[in-house]
């Protein structure tokens, strides 16, 4: 990777640090039950999966002809969703060894996620991942346009004063890898939700399955420029 030196990580959450996708999934679609009596199969979900709740929402309704109330069916799903992952949300493998090793080692940590503040601090305090090991937290609220556009991971980056060359972008989805790569960052690629080829087919520099099997040069870029 030539002279590429580290100095800033930025997560995204599902599917990197845990993998709610089947949460908020559920609570999606009893929120669509319950409120607009429509059953919504779970694979009608899968193609804004990344995009943030607006438009992993609003595109099934848009399919479906259901003229949803925003917020309010947001927030609705929200308050299922934070029932639902309590005791059933974990950190994926590696995820406290590895975010305890970037501290160590000095770099600025963000989360940059679609989601909004709400389900990312859910998250977090559910699988036990303390706010205060990133220095930054990034979300959906805080940008006009999502992924794959690059601005959300340019906001992390500015947020933690660190530029986005110098970041890694650690992502799962197709969405994410080509936001990434958009904002100047390298890529590591997760398979959690996404095969490694259509990582790689769409600029990811590593591929690894979790946070657990972190190839080595990239943490060897980050103690060089120590």
């Amino acid at each position: 990777m030539g002279t590429w030196r580290l100095r800033g990580v930025i997560f995204d959450m599902d599917g990197v640090l845990c993998d709610s996708e089947h949460l908020i999934c559920e609570a999606a679609r009893m929120m669509f039950r319950t409120v607009h009596g429509v059953d919504v199969g779970a694979d009608e979900f899968t193609p804004f999966v990344g995009t943030g709740e607006d438009r992993y929402l609003g595109g099934v309704a848009e399919r479906r002809g259901v003229r949803l109330d925003m917020p309010a069916d947001k927030q609705r799903t929200y308050a299922i969703y934070l029932e639902l992952i309590k005791g059933r949300l974990r950190p994926l493998p590696g995820v406290m060894d590895f975010t305890a090793a970037c501290r160590a080692r000095g770099l600025k940590l963000a989360v940059g996620s679609s989601a909004d503040r709400i389900k990312v601090v859910g998250n977090l305090a559910e699988i036990g991942l303390p706010t205060e090991r990133f220095d930054a937290i990034a979300t959906g609220s805080d940008v006009a346009r999502k992924k794959p556009f690059p601005d959300l991971f340019l906001r992390a980056a500015e947020l933690i004063g660190v530029p986005a060359a110098d970041c890694l972008v650690i992502e799962d989805a197709v969405s994410g890898v080509r936001a990434g790569k958009a904002a100047g960052a390298k890529v590591l690629g997760l398979t959690t939700s996404f095969p490694a080829d259509a990582l790689r087919a769409v600029g990811a520099d590593w591929i690894a399955p979790d946070l657990s099997a972190v190839p080595g040069d990239i943490m060897a870029s980050a103690a060089a420029q120590r």
